[in-house]
């Protein structure tokens, strides 16, 4: 009997946690079910391009605690016009290449856009296996992503190194997190933090509650705020979000305001121990499915099983922050300011 033959990418912005995975696919694939297996580099363009490698198990062996991924990864959109050069059909090269590898999966490891990808091909036949991965733990259907601890205990640490500074020199600073649209990063580690003022798009904010809410916490005689801003909170074109919110502070307020961008620093380095396991038991579970020959699937995870969803049906969404969510219902009863009006007097809570 003719052994399975399945292929791995790695799209989109790297995660800590993604290598977990490719180990958990390729582990399971080699040493359970006896398939093989084979790495395609960079993304979506190493499948156009045909490039790749065999993997063994030695392959991946000691990949665990590794950021980023051995297989690298591109921002390639086959189905993005704007993409298309030269008239080049991608999506048909990307399908006649995996014909010519014989593979009889792809496996396809990626955010929110990757898993449209993904489900795209599984429509037009391919069979397709997506396994979600995203520091802003954004992808719909799964209760989280690997990457997200990960990017939370990093963002959590700078927050603690700033409020040394902060209350050293009495003053305001923001920190601006990632998330895209979403903003879990700056929920989580706002609060794991001690943030007092956290923004994040799913809240719409009101720029005269957050001078009123600073305002007050200086007349109470709160030495320092620590605000935590989601990169995709409601800005002018061109504004960086903590910088925006830096400036109303200072014009119409004209306190001493520091602003810290944290960046690509969220996304690199060695992943959480929470990460590793999720992406391990991802891992092993998309191999599973391979095995029983369950394809067009997501794998994710819900009350802390491990189960899958059909592509087609997280394709094109996002999960974002329900604003009635209970750790924000939480945060609000120890006096966490979201920029809206819902938020304690602080002269009642001093």
């Amino acid at each position: 009997m003719k052994k399975k033959r399945i292929g791995i990418l790695t799209a989109g912005g790297d995660a800590p946690g993604i290598n977990a995975a490719i180990r958990g696919v390729a582990k399971t694939a080699i040493l359970e079910y006896n398939m093989e297996v084979i790495g395609i580099s960079s993304g979506f363009t190493g499948l156009i391009n045909k490039e790749y490698i065999e993997l063994k198990e030695s392959n991946v062996s000691g990949i665990l605690t590794l950021g980023g991924t051995i297989l690298g990864t591109s921002r390639e959109k086959p189905y993005n016009k704007k993409q298309i050069q030269d008239a080049i059909d991608k999506p048909q090269i990307i399908k006649n290449n995996y014909h010519e590898l014989e593979l009889d999966c792809l496996v396809c490891i990626g955010g929110n856009g990757t898993m449209k990808t993904a489900s795209k091909l599984s429509q037009e036949g391919l069979n397709v296996i997506g396994i979600p991965k995203t520091i802003d733990n954004d992808v719909w259907g799964t209760d989280a992503t690997f990457g997200f601890d990960s990017a939370v205990s990093i963002a959590t640490e700078a927050i603690d190194r700033l409020h040394t500074t902060a209350n050293s020199h009495k003053r305001i600073m923001i920190i601006e997190v990632m998330g895209h649209n979403a903003g879990w990063i700056a929920l989580h580690s706002g609060i794991a933090g001690g943030g007092d003022l956290i923004l994040i798009p799913e809240i719409p904010y009101q720029e005269d509650v957050i001078l009123k809410y600073l305002a007050e916490r200086a007349n109470v005689h709160k030495a320092y705020s620590i605000i935590v801003v989601a990169e995709g909170i409601e800005k002018p074109k061109k504004e960086k979000a903590g910088e925006y919110i830096a400036k109303l502070i200072d014009n119409k307020l004209g306190y001493e305001t520091r602003v810290t961008v944290l960046g690509y620093i969220q996304r690199g380095g060695t992943p959480s121990a929470t990460d590793r396991i999720l992406a391990t038991r991802f891992g092993t579970y998309a191999a599973e499915l391979i095995s029983k020959n369950k394809y067009g699937q997501m794998v994710a995870i819900h009350n802390q099983n491990i189960s899958s969803i059909p592509l087609s049906e997280t394709s094109g969404q996002s999960k974002l922050v329900p604003a009635d969510a209970s750790i924000i219902k939480k945060a609000r009863k120890i006096g966490v300011c979201f920029g809206d009006k819902q938020y304690a007097k602080l002269k009642d809570m001093y």
